[in-house]
Protein backbone atom coordinates (compact mmCIF):
# COMPACT_ATOMS: atom_id res chain seq x y z
CA UNK A 1 0.00 0.00 0.00
CA UNK A 2 1.26 3.47 -0.92
CA UNK A 3 1.17 6.03 1.91
CA UNK A 4 0.54 9.63 0.85
CA UNK A 5 2.82 12.44 1.94
CA UNK A 6 -0.23 14.19 3.43
CA UNK A 7 -0.90 11.23 5.74
CA UNK A 8 2.74 11.18 6.84
CA UNK A 9 2.63 14.95 7.46
CA UNK A 10 -0.60 14.61 9.45
CA UNK A 11 0.88 11.86 11.64
CA UNK A 12 4.08 13.87 12.15
CA UNK A 13 2.08 16.89 13.33
CA UNK A 14 0.13 14.72 15.76
CA UNK A 15 3.11 12.86 17.22
CA UNK A 16 6.29 14.79 16.51
CA UNK A 17 7.88 11.54 15.23
CA UNK A 18 10.30 11.40 12.29
CA UNK A 19 9.20 10.99 8.64
CA UNK A 20 10.47 7.41 8.31
CA UNK A 21 8.93 6.35 11.65
CA UNK A 22 5.57 7.81 10.58
CA UNK A 23 5.71 6.16 7.17
CA UNK A 24 6.61 2.80 8.73
CA UNK A 25 3.77 3.05 11.29
CA UNK A 26 1.25 4.01 8.60
CA UNK A 27 2.40 1.14 6.37
CA UNK A 28 1.97 -1.25 9.31
CA UNK A 29 -1.59 0.02 9.91
CA UNK A 30 -2.64 0.29 6.24
CA UNK A 31 -2.79 4.08 6.43
CA UNK A 32 -4.93 4.25 9.59
CA UNK A 33 -3.91 7.24 11.75
CA UNK A 34 -5.14 6.17 15.23
CA UNK A 35 -3.44 2.74 15.29
CA UNK A 36 -0.29 4.38 13.86
CA UNK A 37 -0.27 6.86 16.75
CA UNK A 38 -0.51 3.96 19.19
CA UNK A 39 2.42 2.17 17.52
CA UNK A 40 4.54 5.32 17.67
CA UNK A 41 3.63 5.92 21.31
CA UNK A 42 4.66 2.37 22.22
CA UNK A 43 7.96 2.75 20.36
CA UNK A 44 8.55 6.13 21.98
CA UNK A 45 7.91 4.78 25.46
CA UNK A 46 10.25 1.86 24.82
CA UNK A 47 13.02 4.17 23.60
CA UNK A 48 12.38 6.54 26.53
CA UNK A 49 12.96 3.64 28.93
CA UNK A 50 16.29 2.85 27.19
CA UNK A 51 17.39 6.47 27.73
CA UNK A 52 16.45 6.49 31.42
CA UNK A 53 20.04 6.00 32.61
CA UNK A 54 21.55 8.85 30.61
CA UNK A 55 22.84 11.90 32.48
CA UNK A 56 20.66 15.00 32.75
CA UNK A 57 22.56 18.23 33.46
CA UNK A 58 20.48 20.75 31.52
CA UNK A 59 16.86 21.77 32.05
CA UNK A 60 14.82 24.49 33.69
CA UNK A 61 13.91 25.88 37.06
CA UNK A 62 10.31 27.10 36.91
CA UNK A 63 8.55 29.38 39.38
CA UNK A 64 4.78 29.25 39.58
CA UNK A 65 2.89 31.75 41.72
CA UNK A 66 -0.79 30.97 42.19
CA UNK A 67 -3.21 33.90 41.66
CA UNK A 68 -3.56 35.79 44.91
CA UNK A 69 0.17 35.44 45.70
CA UNK A 70 -0.42 33.17 48.71
CA UNK A 71 1.08 30.02 47.16
CA UNK A 72 4.25 29.54 45.13
CA UNK A 73 6.23 26.61 43.74
CA UNK A 74 9.76 26.15 42.42
CA UNK A 75 10.58 23.02 40.40
CA UNK A 76 13.81 21.82 38.83
CA UNK A 77 13.39 19.52 35.85
CA UNK A 78 16.43 18.23 33.99
CA UNK A 79 17.05 16.99 30.46
CA UNK A 80 20.20 16.14 28.50
CA UNK A 81 20.62 19.25 26.32
CA UNK A 82 19.82 22.95 26.50
CA UNK A 83 18.26 22.60 23.04
CA UNK A 84 15.45 20.43 24.48
CA UNK A 85 15.15 22.67 27.55
CA UNK A 86 14.24 25.54 25.21
CA UNK A 87 11.46 23.69 23.36
CA UNK A 88 7.82 24.58 23.91
CA UNK A 89 6.95 20.96 24.78
CA UNK A 90 9.55 20.86 27.56
CA UNK A 91 8.58 24.29 28.90
CA UNK A 92 4.91 23.28 28.95
CA UNK A 93 5.76 20.08 30.82
CA UNK A 94 7.78 22.00 33.43
CA UNK A 95 4.95 24.49 33.90
CA UNK A 96 2.41 21.66 34.24
CA UNK A 97 4.55 19.98 36.92
CA UNK A 98 4.83 23.25 38.86
CA UNK A 99 1.03 23.69 38.71
CA UNK A 100 0.58 20.05 39.80
CA UNK A 101 2.76 20.64 42.88
CA UNK A 102 0.79 23.80 43.70
CA UNK A 103 -2.55 21.99 43.38
CA UNK A 104 -1.79 18.66 45.06
CA UNK A 105 0.98 19.37 47.61
CA UNK A 106 3.01 16.14 47.20
CA UNK A 107 5.72 15.34 49.73
CA UNK A 108 8.35 13.70 47.47
CA UNK A 109 9.08 13.04 43.78
CA UNK A 110 9.49 9.23 44.05
CA UNK A 111 8.55 6.51 46.55
CA UNK A 112 12.21 5.85 47.23
CA UNK A 113 12.53 9.26 48.89
CA UNK A 114 10.19 8.20 51.71
CA UNK A 115 12.03 6.64 54.64
CA UNK A 116 11.21 3.12 55.77
CA UNK A 117 10.24 4.60 59.15
CA UNK A 118 7.63 6.87 57.49
CA UNK A 119 6.21 3.96 55.50
CA UNK A 120 6.07 1.66 58.54
CA UNK A 121 4.34 4.39 60.57
CA UNK A 122 1.65 4.73 57.85
CA UNK A 123 1.18 0.96 57.62
CA UNK A 124 0.80 0.73 61.40
CA UNK A 125 -1.87 3.48 61.35
CA UNK A 126 -3.77 1.59 58.61
CA UNK A 127 -3.52 -1.71 60.51
CA UNK A 128 -4.93 -0.02 63.60
CA UNK A 129 -7.76 1.52 61.54
CA UNK A 130 -8.61 -1.90 60.12
CA UNK A 131 -8.67 -3.50 63.56
CA UNK A 132 -10.80 -0.63 64.96
CA UNK A 133 -13.27 -1.18 62.11
CA UNK A 134 -13.53 -4.83 63.14
CA UNK A 135 -11.93 -6.26 60.01
CA UNK A 136 -10.91 -9.94 60.25
CA UNK A 137 -7.22 -10.58 60.93
CA UNK A 138 -6.66 -12.08 57.45
CA UNK A 139 -7.95 -8.84 55.83
CA UNK A 140 -5.99 -6.37 57.99
CA UNK A 141 -2.73 -6.62 56.00
CA UNK A 142 -4.47 -6.33 52.61
CA UNK A 143 -6.42 -3.32 53.90
CA UNK A 144 -3.20 -1.67 55.13
CA UNK A 145 -1.40 -2.28 51.81
CA UNK A 146 -4.36 -0.87 49.85
CA UNK A 147 -4.36 2.26 52.01
CA UNK A 148 -0.58 2.54 51.58
CA UNK A 149 -1.00 2.56 47.78
CA UNK A 150 -3.53 5.42 48.14
CA UNK A 151 -1.02 7.23 50.37
CA UNK A 152 1.61 6.91 47.61
CA UNK A 153 -0.86 8.25 45.04
CA UNK A 154 -1.40 11.33 47.20
CA UNK A 155 2.11 12.02 48.51
CA UNK A 156 4.40 10.88 45.66
CA UNK A 157 4.44 13.33 42.74
CA UNK A 158 5.13 10.74 40.02
CA UNK A 159 2.23 8.57 41.21
CA UNK A 160 -0.37 11.34 41.32
CA UNK A 161 -3.08 11.64 38.68
CA UNK A 162 -2.31 14.54 36.37
CA UNK A 163 -4.63 17.46 37.20
CA UNK A 164 -5.21 18.29 33.52
CA UNK A 165 -5.86 14.67 32.49
CA UNK A 166 -6.68 12.29 35.38
CA UNK A 167 -6.44 9.27 33.04
CA UNK A 168 -2.62 9.64 33.29
CA UNK A 169 -0.26 9.88 36.22
CA UNK A 170 2.85 12.06 36.29
CA UNK A 171 5.14 9.11 35.60
CA UNK A 172 3.29 8.45 32.32
CA UNK A 173 3.49 12.15 31.48
CA UNK A 174 7.24 12.10 32.18
CA UNK A 175 7.66 9.08 29.88
CA UNK A 176 5.67 10.85 27.14
CA UNK A 177 7.82 14.00 27.27
CA UNK A 178 10.98 11.86 27.21
CA UNK A 179 9.63 10.01 24.15
CA UNK A 180 8.62 13.26 22.45
CA UNK A 181 11.95 15.04 23.08
CA UNK A 182 14.14 12.00 22.51
CA UNK A 183 16.00 12.65 25.77
CA UNK A 184 16.05 11.42 29.32
CA UNK A 185 13.95 13.81 31.43
CA UNK A 186 14.10 13.87 35.22
CA UNK A 187 12.05 15.74 37.83
CA UNK A 188 14.89 16.60 40.19
CA UNK A 189 13.16 18.45 43.05
CA UNK A 190 10.50 20.90 44.07
CA UNK A 191 9.61 23.21 46.92
CA UNK A 192 6.17 24.58 47.70
CA UNK A 193 5.62 27.76 49.70
CA UNK A 194 2.25 28.57 51.23
CA UNK A 195 1.61 31.73 53.18
CA UNK A 196 1.00 30.96 56.84
CA UNK A 197 1.72 27.22 56.50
Amino acid sequence: MSISADKVKQLRELTGAGVMECKSALTETNGEIEPAIEILRKKGIASAQKRAGRETKEGLVEAYIHPGNRLGVLVEINCETDFVAKTDDFKTFVRDVAMQVAATNPRVVTREELTSAEIEKEVEIYRTQAKNEGKPENIVERFAQGKLEKFYQEMVLLEQSFIKDPSKNLKELLTEIAAKTGENVNIKRFVRFQLGA
